[in-house]
């Protein structure tokens, strides 16, 4: 009995210390009615609209590839509207030239070891959906954290606001994913990473009990209301992924939950983030947790009027403040 006891002791103690690894405390600090969502907030959510329907109101890939290309060109053309200057990094799959497209702010004296922090999204869309919350909501986001922060003058880090190619499957955890190209090219100019974020589809929300799922465990942890955005690092990220979020936390009046997850929990590293993380990277994605709360998912009517656009500015505005905090 006394050996018994202490084997479930000691198993308990191991459960106690992983989760306090694992789960960023508090769970979701922040509850109850949003507040008011003010003119800056509702002007930008009509921009992100504008972002998604231009963007994902189509199947957008390889197997459509003018529309593909339409996707990139919006990209390229809104970030030169906002006086950017858009970097392509071409490469070819199938025979097809395909880019990501990145921004990068440097500061005074900057080198190969100065910090970076990267953040993106993938602008391609599953093959019979026009993703419009997969991922096109990101891509909206990433165009207006780039808009917003076009004079900013980074004090001590780098920051790269990249747009990246052929997220989904097929080229999913290939050397085909454009997200895998980019890291690649970074990890062979031995730049220092500091971490890196990948926004994953974060438009859709639901105050609705019961609106929310979860890979087991963690539906014992978490709330069934799908009301929240996740930050889900891999490991190696908990450090950069614990500051990211507590900043977000410092500004955003919006429920967030936070965690490390191994990449053999279902959903946990579907993303572009896995491809930093295989380069050694701290890596983590910004997602509304897409097929576990959102039942358009990689279906033809992930549309852009399943967004919710005010919601999502609120998230954009918290990643601004976050991005500041950031690379200063």
């Amino acid at each position: 009995m006394l050996l018994l006891a202490a084997v479930c002791a000691l198993v308990l103690l191991i459960v106690i210390i992983a989760v306090r690894y694992a789960i960023v405390f508090p769970r979701q600090p922040f509850a109850g009615p949003l507040p008011e969502i003010g003119e800056e907030a509702a002007i930008l959510a009509q921009r992100l609209e504008a972002h998604v329907t231009a963007v994902a109101s189509t199947p957008h890939n390889l197997d459509t590839y003018p529309a593909l290309e339409a996707a990139a060109r919006y990209i390229e053309d809104t970030l030169s509207a906002s006086g950017l200057t858009p970097q392509a990094q071409v490469f070819k799959v199938a025979g097809k030239p395909v880019r990501n497209i990145e921004l990068v702010w440097e500061p005074p004296g900057a080198t190969h070891l100065t910090p970076t922090i990267v953040i993106g999204a993938h602008y391609d869309s599953p093959q019979e959906g026009p993703g419009a919350n997969d991922n096109g909501t990101g891509v909206a986001a990433a165009l207006e954290l780039a808009r917003r922060l076009a004079n900013l003058a980074p004090a001590s880090r780098r920051l790269r606001i990249a747009f990246w190619v052929n997220e989904e499957q097929p080229y999913g955890k290939s050397p085909d994913m454009g997200s895998w190209q980019h890291a690649k090219a970074l990890r062979d100019r031995r730049e220092n990473i500091e971490g890196m974020i990948a926004l994953e589809t974060i438009g859709y929300f639901s105050d609705e009990p019961g609106s929310q799922d979860f890979p087991a465990p963690f539906g014992f942890i978490y709330p069934d209301t799908g009301n929240f955005i996740a930050f889900v690092g891999l490991p190696g990220s908990r450090t950069f992924l614990r500051r990211a979020l507590s900043i977000f936390r410092a500004h955003a009046k919006f429920p967030s939950i936070g965690g490390v997850v191994p990449g053999f929990v279902e959903g946990a590293d579907l993303s572009d983030h896995w491809a930093f993380h295989h380069f050694g990277f701290p890596s983590l994605m910004v997602t509304d947790t897409a097929p576990f709360r959102n039942p358009y998912y990689h279906e033809p009517d992930d549309l852009p009027e399943t967004v919710d656009y005010e919601s999502l500015a609120r998230v954009t505005l918290g990643l601004e403040k976050m991005l500041r905090g950031l690379v200063t």
